[in-house]
């Protein structure tokens, strides 16, 4: 069953996630069933997928906090959540959450901070968008990269490829000259450096557990003029997750992401402009299987 969020009041509708306003500089965070693929919202959507999202989020939050400080509060079914959900105009349904039990599964109760739009990508492999260009151009987000690379390699040291944040349409490749622009010279140098420092840890904890995880994208807050990670962290759907025991550069890797989904889009044809085609049940299933394979090795529990 696709889950969308029945709730009142909505403050803002993404790709992938729903934002309501709790009041008191709060903010209810609902990781949906949608699902997007090449920066469009496919129709329908991946079952239980918005549980994953959730769970791995709070997760990763948990494990990077000693690297960087977080927006998350707690998880909505957490039993210290309903104090900060009396705002919202929905039933209680007995057990003194106002949330249905379905939707509280998949949202977090989060602080609320000023958003920096700019999505901070760290690449530590060749692959996806950066495997096209160097293909076209000998280039990974405009930089020079030495020849002979193939597809699924290590980088010498993992990449810092920014893009817009676009909440509609295409992000944008940033150069960092462009993101001095947008934030300053210090600002530009922290969201680097924080970036990496959290890819660095979680792909080191990922290897450990048969997973390489070979890039990600995080999004960063300003709070009390403290810089904090905001929206997801290490998910399926912000990550790229192979699997350590068939890696083989050289090719397409096996992977517990959404790669299979964007596989089954270019199989079709699809311009990567909207509308996207609609997914058949047995892909929607196998993304569901991929993402909560996902998050059990790297977590040691099963949803």
């Amino acid at each position: 069953m696709i889950i969308e969020t029945p709730l009142p009041g909505r403050m803002h509708r993404g790709k992938v996630r729903d934002t309501y306003d709790l009041g008191q500089g709060r903010l209810l965070m609902v990781a949906t069933d949608r699902i997007s693929a090449f920066d469009v919202v496919l129709p329908g959507g991946i079952p239980g997928k918005g549980q994953v999202l959730n769970r791995i989020s709070s997760f990763w939050f948990g494990k990077t906090a000693h690297i960087i400080p977080n927006h998350l509060i707690c998880l909505a079914d957490a039993p210290d959540a309903a104090q900060y959900l009396q705002s919202l105009e929905t039933e209680n349904d007995g057990d003194g959450n106002p949330l249905p039990a379905e939707v509280a599964q998949q949202a977090m109760v989060v602080k609320q901070a000023q958003r920096i739009d700019i999505e901070c990508i760290v690449r530590g492999y060749i692959t996806g968008s950066a495997w096209s260009e160097y293909r076209r151009q000998g280039t990974v987000s405009g930089q020079p990269m030495p020849e002979g690379l193939v597809e699924g390699q290590p980088f010498p040291e993992p990449l810092f490829t920014p893009t817009t944040k676009a909440d509609e349409g295409h992000d944008e490749n940033m150069s960092i000259p462009q993101v001095v622009d947008m934030v300053g010279d210090e600002m530009a140098a922290r969201l680097e450096a924080a970036s990496k420092a959290v890819y660095a840890f979680a792909h080191d904890y990922a290897r450990q557990r048969g997973i390489i995880l070979a890039d990600t994208k995080m999004e960063f807050g300003i709070l009390d003029g403290e810089l904090i990670l905001i929206d997801e962290l290490l998910t399926p759907d912000s990550s790229r997750f192979w699997d350590a025991e068939g890696y083989n550069p050289g090719r397409s890797q096996p992977n517990f992401d959404k790669q299979f989904v964007r596989d089954w889009l270019d199989a079709q044809g699809w311009n990567h402009e909207p509308p996207a085609p609609e997914l058949p049940g047995d892909v929607a299933q196998r993304t569901t299987q991929r993402y909560r394979e996902a998050y059990a090795r790297l977590t040691g529990e099963n949803l």
